[in-house]
């Protein structure tokens, strides 16, 4: 039997502790002071992985999950339910500070943590896997990504996605043949969207009937259908529905914040000119526009580009790139200021050489992953100092955070 102290959690939730030969091992649904039997070891060159046989002695940070998919299925939609939340606030500041301080080589504590206002129902997209011809519909086990169970409730779901997703799964039996993926969506306006991916171009016929179906229960719901590989569009439903595709924050409001924070870090003003990368919808983009700035945006996804256009705003002061940021960056004017917000993997070095070359006076970079955050910072080292840096606590229950760093032009 092999017993260790967890000491902290790691970047994706999985706690930390040491085996006698000194190792890491990496042990997921630990605390930071719990005392575990491990099963399943496997040992690499540098480090271990386990999972949790039992817990000898709880940590005073361990609760019990809220979500009974938590423990019973292994759910690896949320890594952090075992923990208070005031202790999932901590182990989020240690993560941004330990990636600052290990990968961008910076003598920084661990930054300050917004917490989020709600702690459940936040979620404004749930994506569902569908397996077993739709007679199984719902998340992936944390450590077996093969295995999928059914799904009867998401506590961090917004209330109004869980009731979409009651009726749906009453009349499975009505989803096209070849589905794959199911998301539920609910926009700003408070519409709801169901969007299925599925494996065959043909057309799913019987889409009205399942609207018919929901709208029998009370769901307005738009409904879209995607084939693999191919564009999606409305089978159902309001035809000039929102575009259910286009990528926004599935928590709105505390994704409002963020947005407005980072925009008063830029400094922004007439006269001065920003870029906007990985722009998404516009909504950055109408905020510097609104404090008098004149902005180029980037978006690879058209259709949200096409979302940002429908905006409005002094279209005079905005000229908007759809293509990838590594491909468009060096055809933009030179910029005052920029704001960036990358997906997961970060910034291609060419947005990081160019930004060098053309050396801004203040970025703003928006980051969903501490790692990529902290790489691209120790490339823009040579020629920016890493000021304010502010962690929000976006995705309860999870191990994700979002940080908004200012790097100043000495």
């Amino acid at each position: 039997m092999t017993e260790v102290r967890i000491e902290s959690i790691a970047a994706g939730g999985d706690g930390v502790g040491r085996l006698e030969d000194g190792r890491a091992v990496f042990v997921p649904r630990t605390a930071p002071g719990d005392r575990v039997e491990l099963t399943d070891l496997r040992l690499h060159r540098r480090f271990a992985r386990a999972r949790l046989a039992r817990v000898l002695e709880p940590s005073p940070w361990r609760v019990q999950p809220s979500c009974p998919h938590y423990d019973a299925d292994e759910c690896g939609g949320c890594q952090l339910q075992h923990l208070g939340y005031p202790a999932q606030l901590e182990a989020k500041r240690r993560i941004v500070g330990d990636a600052l301080r290990r990968l961008a080589r910076l003598d920084r504590s661990d930054p300050d943590l917004v917490p989020s206002e709600v702690e459940w129902g936040y979620r404004s997209r749930l994506t569902l896997a569908v397996a077993a011809g739709g007679r199984r519909i719902g998340m992936h086990r944390f450590d077996r990504p093969g295995e999928i169970f059914d799904l009867d409730e998401c506590r961090i779901a917004a209330p109004a996605l869980m009731v979409l997703w009651r009726a749906v799964s009453r009349h499975r039996a009505r989803l096209p043949d070849g589905a794959t993926q199911l998301t539920l969506r609910l926009d700003r306006s408070g519409g709801l969207h169901l969007q299925l991916k599925v494996r065959e171009a043909r057309v799913w016929q019987d889409a009205p009937g399942l609207h018919a179906l929901l709208a029998a229960e009370g769901i307005e719901a738009s409904i879209w259908w995607q084939p693999e590989g191919g564009a999606p569009r409305v089978v159902a439903g309001a035809p000039g529905a929102y575009p259910a595709v286009v990528f926004e924050q599935v928590h709105p409001g505390l994704g409002d914040r963020i947005r407005s924070f980072a925009v008063a870090r830029l400094l922004a003003g007439s006269g001065r000119h920003a870029w906007d990368l990985y722009a998404g919808i516009g909504e950055t983009t109408a905020l510097l526009l609104e404090r008098g700035a004149s902005v180029e945006s980037v978006e690879i996804d058209r259709r949200s580009v096409e979302a940002a256009e429908r905006r409005g705003g002094d279209r005079s002061a905005v000229q908007r790139h759809a293509g990838a940021v590594e491909e468009v960056v060096h055809r933009l004017r030179p910029p005052d200021l920029v704001i960036t917000n990358p997906p997961r993997a970060g910034m291609d070095e060419v947005i990081t050489r160019t930004l060098l070359e053309r050396q801004p006076g203040r970025i703003v970079y928006v980051s969903c992953d501490p790692a990529t955050l902290a790489r691209d910072l120790a490339r823009l080292a040579p020629g920016y100092r890493v000021g304010e840096v502010t962690a929000f606590d976006l995705f309860p229950q999870t191990a994700h955070v979002e940080t908004v760093t200012v790097l100043e032009s000495p």
